[in-house]
């Protein structure tokens, strides 16, 4: 009887023990299970422990508000408690994809505006302008314009070069006018005003960016954010960018360092050639390093490995201007783009631009063989004859190489357009010339004066890449 009632009095305690453990219980939610949420979805959790405070043991997975409102935020596994000091309760969520997006294979990387519904309260009561092309598209091939302009108080555009459509050609300008879907004032930020003036400026609160760079030094598009990061600092508004990937790897990054002298609207800052840095990454650096000291907010994007080619993201492409037409011009532009310094075609008017170098006086066999004889790693030169519709050259037939990238990973733009021009000088010095642009897109005059041999100026690349190498990797969001 008394060990009867021992083990009576045993169990009770236990389960008296047990009964009086805190713990977490899920309300019912559009999830799969009480665990389990959703990229982007929003868990709201309940607690017997009196006044709790709630944090995440990884808010880059999962984020919880002072309510118990979960965000899930990318897919991994986070840890949710809530603790009074006395008491404290937990919770393992696991997060997964989401099903927003239609297309299971496009949801691989999230876009920075495919995230706009996660910070909804940064643009709440504010006046929102925008920055964009036709390249600001979310992963559901939906325009930036009409996104925001669904989701918060849109009030202005702003068209960087090629116009807001993407429908102008590389130094044409457009004038303001009224986008004809949403109504709203489009303010050019090319041609006569690069900066956002105070007139603009006092239309909005916030100011976003949401383009597609190219992960070159010399293109525009970074620089109208850079003016657009001054003006808001200036006139003390906030700054967004909605972060896209690199389309040449954001892993890869070679060049000379800009200098000051040749600083221009396709070169405002001491960065190398190939930056190999997110367009979120660069303002950092623009930010900081050049102190424009604006509020920065950069809305990062999910699942995305640096080491990534844009095609390796299952994202939409859109060409980022009307002469860029491919992914392979974005192999290949950090390194051909110089071409433009020259009397040379860099492919302008051709369907595949940046990819064909020639002129009317190149013998095509004979460059090729003395290209090729450089060995240089990861590219074949193969001789080739085009005819540009348009730009240098026009409704000639040229003769020169296309340059046929063979391993990505190793193949060097800028040491190899620096490679093709040199070869191109010794080869036809009676027929080739400089333009007056070639500083400012080498960013030095010892390219154009010849200073150094082939070499020689190898040798400062890989000195000059070492060095921005430093100062890069302090702003690497990924």
């Amino acid at each position: 009887m008394r060990r009867s009632l021992k083990l009576f009095t045993f169990l009770l305690l236990i389960f008296f023990l047990i009964g009086c453990n805190e713990t977490i219980v899920v309300e019912e939610y559009v999830i799969s299970s009480v665990d389990v949420v959703k990229v982007g979805e929003k868990l709201n959790l309940k607690t017997n422990i009196e006044n709790p405070a709630w944090y995440s043991s990884n808010e880059s997975f999962a984020q919880v508000d002072s309510n118990g409102v979960v965000t899930a935020i990318k897919i991994g596994t986070a840890t949710i408690f809530a603790s009074n000091n006395e008491k404290t309760a937990s919770l393992d969520i696991t997060i997964i994809k989401s099903d927003k997006i239609d297309d299971p294979a496009s949801n691989d990387v999230l876009l920075g505006i495919d995230r706009i519904d996660d910070y909804l309260e940064l643009f709440a009561g504010k006046r929102v302008g925008l920055i964009t092309n036709q390249t600001g598209i979310n992963s559901n091939y939906e325009s930036t314009i009409d996104v925001l302009f669904e989701k918060v108080n849109l009030v202005a555009l702003f068209a960087p070069e090629h116009g807001i459509r993407g429908d102008l050609q590389a130094g044409a300008t457009a004038p303001t006018y009224i986008d004809e879907k949403t109504g709203l004032t489009v303010y050019s930020l090319y041609g006569a005003t690069l900066k956002p003036t105070k007139a603009m400026m006092d239309k909005i609160d916030i100011l976003c960016i949401d383009i597609q760079d190219a992960g070159a030094r010399f293109y525009t598009y970074v620089y109208t954010m850079s003016y657009a990061m001054e003006a808001c600092a200036e006139f003390d508004k906030e700054f967004v960018v909605f972060d896209r990937p690199n389309p040449a790897g954001a892993h890869l990054y070679e060049g000379n360092i800009l200098e000051l002298e040749y600083a221009s609207f396709v070169g405002r800052y001491p960065i190398v050639q190939r930056h190999g840095m997110t367009i979120g990454e660069l303002a950092q650096l623009f930010n900081e390093e050049y102190e424009i000291n604006c509020d920065l907010e950069v809305i990062l994007m999910d699942n995305y490995d640096r080491t990534m080619f844009f095609d390796d993201t299952n994202l939409p492409w859109v060409i980022p201007s009307p002469n860029f037409p491919s992914i392979n011009t974005a192999i290949v532009y950090t390194g051909t783009c110089i071409f433009e310094g020259t009397n040379l075609s860099e492919g302008r008017g051709t369907t595949i631009p940046f990819e064909v170098i020639g002129a009317p006086y190149i013998d095509a066999y004979e460059l090729a063989e003395a290209l090729n004889a450089l060995n240089l790693d990861g590219v074949i030169f193969r001789p080739a004859y085009f005819t540009p519709t348009f730009s240098k050259n026009a409704n000639k037939l040229n003769a020169g190489v296309q340059v046929h990238v063979t391993d990505r990973e190793t193949f060097k733009s800028v040491k190899t357009g620096w490679a093709m021009l040199e070869v191109i000088r010794d080869l036809y010095p009676n027929d080739f010339q400089l333009l007056s642009s070639m500083n400012r897109l080498t960013g030095t005059d010892y390219i154009s004066k010849r200073t150094y041999t082939l070499e020689e100026q190898f040798a400062i690349l890989e000195e000059d890449t070492n060095t921005f190498g430093l100062i890069r990797e302090k702003y690497l969001l990924y």
